[in-house]
């Protein structure tokens, strides 16, 4: 004779309240109603804030069969609400202690019937949201102007907005042993890589973390390499880019409580795209886009290339220009790497106080206080003038790159080939490039070489890689590829 499997904290009808007390631990934010349905008694229970039990209780109050007590026993009367009474929102039937639980704190509202051995859960979730608003870390001059809350419905709503496709798959986890986090992975089953999506489901399952309480906690768990200063996981804030992402066969992951999506796989070149290079004409994203791989050079190199061109290779300069910078430097106790150095950290010091600051003073601060304390140290003889704009330049520069994450970057590796610089010259500086550039080739973004395009060389992608082609030279080049 088969056993039949006992959940150890199966619902017990006589003590499902006090079971629920004890693991709940009495909380004084979690409602308990009792309720009488015609002959039988029973508890609503939901947690106040998260949940908003009225339209159950309106629906319970308005339906005659409840009324006029047709139901007198528990299980039909637990049929009637269930197939007949509660019509709205996402409903569930539980018969542990411990899942009901878990539902009953993330908004679900739970009716529970003498008699019965397992409770509905009715999904009434009521917690005050932030509206959709404008991007504040990605903004655009054309393009919409919507962006991601910390809502995970939301969130995904706004991407299936924009792509109204059947093929469209969205699967759901629950991550953190103590969160409990909703999380899910969007991709389109007839675009994305399917090795990639098994690829990423494996690492997510296999993820066994205490909380996550934002998307960085799962963006360190899934990523390649652990100890790169280049980002493998592209982030947005805005719907567009994941909702085009996704379109070129990416892969995204939602976080609930958080307005950044991830978007994997992730290459090199993709940190240089903005949503504005689409929606501006192609000559104009094309020379914005090659401006910001200039910057991309400006910010990474200019101030060792200051260091090892004052310190080692003064033949380099012309001599008005020399006669210039040795003027300047008449008096200054360091040397160019120390003084680059100052001015660096400096600038790093403001530029972090200004993000700290209330934003109605932040901006004024950090502008002021680099003009000032630039202008002082000058004065003062601690560096040079031409060295204070090699560092407003290379940090300008920085704020030109579109993904954030990126310029923190090259904000990091900026020191390192200082140092290269400051101790061999520009050949310290070409071995920097060339370790730079062996690292960037070995990296992987689940699996796809982060250099995709550039290395291995894919003709087809040049298409929108340094340069981004009008839509009719596209679909010309289509036709002429389809057609060969």
């Amino acid at each position: 004779m088969a056993q039949t499997e006992v959940k150890s904290d199966a619902v017990k009808p006589l003590t499902f309240i006090s079971d629920m007390r004890q693991l709940t631990g009495d909380s004084t934010d979690i409602i308990y109603r009792y309720i009488e349905l015609n002959d039988v008694s029973g508890w609503l229970i939901y947690v106040e804030g998260l949940a908003d039990p009225r339209q159950v209780l309106t629906a319970i109050h308005e339906e005659p069969g409840l009324r006029d007590g047709l139901k007198s026993d528990a299980s039909s009367l637990y049929d009637h609400l269930k197939h007949r009474t509660i019509t709205e929102g996402k409903l569930q039937e539980e018969e542990t202690l411990s899942a009901i639980a878990e539902l009953l704190l993330s908004g679900y509202t739970v009716i529970f019937l003498d008699g019965m051995e397992r409770a509905l859960c009715i999904d009434t979730g009521s917690l005050k949201q932030r509206q959709v608003q404008e991007p504040a870390s990605q903004s655009v001059v054309r393009g919409p102007r919507e962006g991601f809350t910390e809502s995970l419905r939301d969130n995904i709503a706004l991407v299936r907005r924009r792509v109204k496709n059947a093929a469209l798959r969205i699967t759901s986890y629950k991550l953190g042993q103590e969160t409990r986090t909703e999380t899910a992975v969007m991709y389109l089953e007839n675009k994305a890589d399917p090795e990639v999506v098994a690829e990423l489901q494996r690492r997510i399952k296999k993820m066994n973390l205490e909380s996550v309480l934002e998307s960085n906690s799962i963006e360190e768990m899934i990523q390649d390499q652990q100890y790169s200063p280049f980002p493998t996981v592209y982030n947005s804030e805005r719907p567009d880019v994941i909702a085009a992402g996704v379109l070129e066969g990416r892969i995204a992951i939602f976080v609930d409580g958080t307005p950044f999506v991830l978007l994997v796989p992730a290459l090199f070149m993709q940190f240089f795209q903005s949503s504005e290079d689409y929606n501006q004409r192609g000559d104009f994203g094309s020379l914005v886009r090659l401006l910001r791989y200039f910057c991309f050079a400006i910010s990474l190199l200019t101030p060792s290339f200051y260091i090892a061109v004052t310190t080692f290779h003064q033949e380099m300069i012309p001599t008005n220009l020399l006669l210039s910078l040795i003027g300047q430097r008449e008096g200054i106790p360091f040397p160019a790497f120390i003084e680059a150095l100052i001015m660096e950290v400096t600038f790093e010091i403001l530029r972090e106080a200004g993000i700290r600051l209330p934003k109605s003073i932040g901006q004024s601060v950090s502008i002021v206080g680099t003009i000032v304390i630039g202008q002082a140290a000058v004065e003062a003889g601690f560096v040079s003038a031409a060295m204070v704009i090699v560092v407003s330049l290379t940090a300008i520069s920085n704020f030109a790159l579109p993904a954030f994450n990126m310029a923190i970057s090259i904000r990091m590796l900026r020191f390192v080939i200082m140092a290269l610089a400051a101790s061999f010259g520009l050949y310290g500086m070409i071995i920097a490039m060339i370790m730079l550039a062996l690292h960037l080739c070995q990296l992987q973004s689940l699996g796809v070489p982060y250099m995709t395009s550039f290395a291995p060389f894919n003709g087809w992608y040049q298409k929108d890689t340094l340069v981004r082609l009008t839509q009719p030279m596209v679909q010309r080049l289509k036709k002429k590829r389809d057609g060969a």
